[in-house]
């Protein structure tokens, strides 16, 4: 389930730079009581209902610490477990097992956290015909991680950075002076620098919105902080001319009548910066 982004190489470096920083010249609270040689078996275990996600970390996490550990899948990435599930077991030297405990639980922890979330706004939305979106509010050196969690759990990647789409926000479009002007620049960089890149334009008002529409060119307009009402009456200006991306402070309870006004897409910042951990430990056989 691994979208492009998320290579060996990266996450090769991820893990080697989290051991870095959690190992520092040693775990002395392991290598001070558990000899080097001993060898047990552990496992994880499910303390609350979701979504796991993250599960392909282990062998990457624990082998880096005992290339022969062996490990044994008990559920997939996006699978719903409940409380008390196992879904790994662990056999190999204790001191890997247990340097590498932490790391593994932060990252499952909060990826299964951020899928459990998206499955359930996803299904909040389910047969509207909107696709629920992430943003780029995720946590630095994080986001490949948090943003692969969001498809593990039914959700659409957004732009991954600031390099693969435009986007045109309230302050791109105040400093440079308005939508028009701001689009107009933007085609004319794009074609000098041989860019082929789409182009959003946020828009807090149905003024903008015609705007952003008189100017052509735009592959998506994001309707920012409008009521339902507002949101409705734009989509039906557009009219398919554009894609359409509703966004700002959508909630549980919002988040339907939002994909009913025919919107394409939800983004839902929440997704990666507001998410609960799901809690899962690891435990001694």
């Amino acid at each position: 389930m691994r979208p492009p982004y998320v290579t060996d190489a990266l996450l090769d470096d991820f893990i080697t730079r989290a051991l870095s920083e959690d190992l520092g010249d040693g775990d002395h609270s392991t290598l001070s009581c558990i000899p080097a040689s001993s060898e047990q078996s552990a496992y994880l275990l499910v303390k609350e209902a979701g979504v796991i996600a993250g599960m392909e970390l282990a062998p990457l996490v624990f082998r880096k610490l005992d290339p022969n550990m062996h490990i044994e899948m008990l559920a997939k990435d996006g699978q719903q477990v409940a409380k008390g599930d196992v879904i790994m077991r662990l056999q190999g030297k204790v001191q890997a097992i247990l340097s590498g405990e932490r790391l593994l639980l932060n990252c499952m922890q909060r990826m299964s956290g951020i899928a459990t979330k998206t499955a359930q706004l996803n299904s909040l939305i389910a047969g509207t015909g909107a696709n629920l979106l992430d943003t780029r509010k995720t946590t630095p050196n994080m986001r490949m991680l948090e943003k692969w969690a969001v498809l593990i759990g039914g959700g659409v990647n957004h732009r991954y950075g600031l390099y693969d789409m435009i986007m045109l926000k309230d302050n791109h479009i105040d400093f440079a002076g308005g939508i028009t002007q701001a689009v107009r620049a933007t085609q004319n960089y794009l074609k000098s620098q041989n860019l082929n890149l789409k182009i959003e334009v946020e828009t807090r008002n149905l003024q903008e919105v015609k705007e952003a529409v008189a100017v052509g060119g735009v592959d998506r307009i994001m309707l920012d902080n409008m009521s339902v009402e507002e949101m409705t009456e734009a989509v039906k200006y557009i009219d398919g001319r554009s894609e359409t991306e509703a966004s700002g402070g959508i909630t549980e309870s919002s988040i339907r009548p939002v994909a009913e006004t025919g919107v394409d897409f939800i983004s839902v910042g929440a997704l990666t910066h507001s998410i609960k951990s799901l809690d899962i430990s690891l435990k001694a056989e």
